[in-house]
Protein backbone atom coordinates (compact mmCIF):
# COMPACT_ATOMS: atom_id res chain seq x y z
CA UNK A 1 0.00 0.00 0.00
CA UNK A 2 1.40 3.64 -0.48
CA UNK A 3 2.67 6.15 2.03
CA UNK A 4 -0.02 8.94 0.57
CA UNK A 5 -1.73 11.22 2.44
CA UNK A 6 -4.85 9.93 1.15
CA UNK A 7 -4.54 6.45 1.86
CA UNK A 8 -5.53 4.78 4.76
CA UNK A 9 -3.18 4.20 7.47
CA UNK A 10 -4.73 1.51 9.18
CA UNK A 11 -7.78 -1.46 9.56
CA UNK A 12 -9.58 0.80 11.67
CA UNK A 13 -9.76 3.73 9.23
CA UNK A 14 -10.45 1.72 6.58
CA UNK A 15 -13.46 -0.25 8.17
CA UNK A 16 -14.76 3.12 9.35
CA UNK A 17 -14.59 3.93 5.32
CA UNK A 18 -16.23 0.77 3.89
CA UNK A 19 -19.04 1.38 6.89
CA UNK A 20 -19.24 4.72 5.45
CA UNK A 21 -19.71 3.59 1.95
CA UNK A 22 -21.95 0.80 2.68
CA UNK A 23 -24.48 3.28 4.63
CA UNK A 24 -24.38 5.94 1.59
CA UNK A 25 -25.58 3.44 -0.61
CA UNK A 26 -28.12 1.80 1.58
CA UNK A 27 -29.02 5.69 1.89
CA UNK A 28 -29.66 5.81 -2.12
CA UNK A 29 -31.77 2.47 -1.76
CA UNK A 30 -28.67 0.11 -3.11
CA UNK A 31 -27.98 -3.01 -2.12
CA UNK A 32 -24.09 -4.25 -1.13
CA UNK A 33 -23.61 -7.91 -2.46
CA UNK A 34 -21.71 -10.48 -0.29
CA UNK A 35 -19.31 -10.65 -3.06
CA UNK A 36 -18.48 -6.64 -2.80
CA UNK A 37 -18.79 -7.16 1.24
CA UNK A 38 -15.64 -9.98 0.79
CA UNK A 39 -13.89 -7.72 -1.46
CA UNK A 40 -14.46 -4.63 1.45
CA UNK A 41 -12.77 -7.52 4.03
CA UNK A 42 -9.79 -7.64 1.77
CA UNK A 43 -9.31 -3.81 1.51
CA UNK A 44 -9.99 -3.65 5.46
CA UNK A 45 -7.61 -6.42 6.00
CA UNK A 46 -4.66 -4.70 3.83
CA UNK A 47 -4.78 -7.45 1.17
CA UNK A 48 -5.72 -4.95 -1.39
CA UNK A 49 -5.77 -1.37 -1.82
CA UNK A 50 -8.75 0.86 -2.35
CA UNK A 51 -7.82 0.78 -6.60
CA UNK A 52 -8.17 -2.39 -6.56
CA UNK A 53 -11.63 -2.76 -4.60
CA UNK A 54 -12.81 -0.57 -6.97
CA UNK A 55 -11.53 -2.12 -9.92
CA UNK A 56 -13.26 -5.67 -9.03
CA UNK A 57 -16.29 -3.81 -8.18
CA UNK A 58 -16.15 -2.37 -11.60
CA UNK A 59 -15.49 -5.75 -13.41
CA UNK A 60 -18.08 -6.82 -11.27
CA UNK A 61 -20.65 -4.71 -12.55
CA UNK A 62 -19.56 -4.35 -16.37
CA UNK A 63 -18.40 -1.18 -15.62
CA UNK A 64 -14.47 -1.91 -17.31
Amino acid sequence: MSAESDVPADCAERQQLVDEAVHSGEMEGLHVTAETLADADDYVAGHIDSDTLAERVRERYGLV
